[in-house]
């Protein structure tokens, strides 16, 4: 069995945008989240062309040594703790699959994400089958609700509700800032439909852990598309070229900051 939901996050940018957005938002978060031996290292971020599908893909490794539950240090063994990203990204569509090398083929985390011009209204974007989508749970995800934000990820420089862009005009965001954007036609929108399958197969630990990965990703995906509006000054006028260059940039940093300082960044509560 898998435990499968879909989040949806609306966001007040138009989808070539936020192309844009995503990318600079990873490469700054991953230096937020690296240092003290832990962190991401890039190990491949090259073009790619398969089965009539272009874009870009990228090979990351997670060294989260100390950034997990207690109740999974518990069993699992030094060096086990280390997970393998592969993403493939043919905007709007992309596709993240995260694997273990310890759990083999009892555990893996697939990521797929279509973008749309919507407001988070299609139903089954993903196109799956009438019984796989009925078992699917559906999760908005609303950036500017301060409930959705633990006490300990919040950040005032990092709240859409406190924030206005000096260039393109857009926030603060309301409480009812979705609805009005229905009439608002002069401001683009869009939504990242992120489909998230989750397989943990470890007897009397299924559920717990399978529940827990998904309350991390909507965790990660809230604060991420948080940052990344607050960050648009910082990447709207950007080119992809000007994305590639500050890719190459972040991962020699990344090398730089893993071997040196703290663990830095966001580390899972204990549940």
């Amino acid at each position: 069995m898998v435990l499968i939901k879909e989040y949806r996050v609306v966001l007040p940018c138009s989808v070539e945008e936020y192309q844009v957005g995503q990318l600079f938002s990873v490469a700054e978060a991953s230096k937020n989240e690296t240092g003290g031996g832990e962190g991401i290292e890039v190990l491949k971020n090259e073009p790619y062309v398969e089965d009539g599908e272009k874009g870009q893909y990228t090979h990351k490794i997670y060294h989260l040594k100390s950034k997990v539950p207690g109740f999974v240090k518990l069993f699992a063994p030094e060096g086990s703790l280390v997970f393998h990203e592969k993403a493939w990204n043919a905007y709007p569509y992309c596709r993240t699959i995260v694997t273990n090398e310890y759990m083999k083929d009892n555990f893996f985390i697939k990521i797929e994400t279509w973008h749309k011009p919507d407001l988070g209204t299609q139903e089954n974007v993903h196109k799956l089958d009438s019984s796989t989508w009925q078992n699917v749970t559906v999760v908005p995800i609303d950036i500017a609700d301060r409930c959705q934000v633990s006490s300990a990820d919040f950040k005032p420089d990092e709240d859409p509700t406190m924030f206005k862009s000096v260039k393109t005009g857009r926030g603060p965001l309301g409480p009812a800032w979705k609805k009005e954007l229905v009439s608002k036609t002069d401001c683009p929108r869009m939504c990242a439909y992120k489909l998230v399958t989750v397989k943990f197969k470890w007897w009397g630990l299924q559920t717990k852990v399978e529940n827990f990965i998904h309350e991390q990703e909507k965790r990660i995906f809230t604060n991420f598309h948080r940052q990344l509006f607050c960050w648009i000054d910082k990447w709207v006028e950007l080119t992809m070229d000007d994305i590639r260059r500050m890719e190459a940039e972040t991962q020699r940093e990344l090398d730089e900051l893993r071997k040196r300082g703290e663990v830095r960044g966001t580390s899972a509560a204990d549940e």
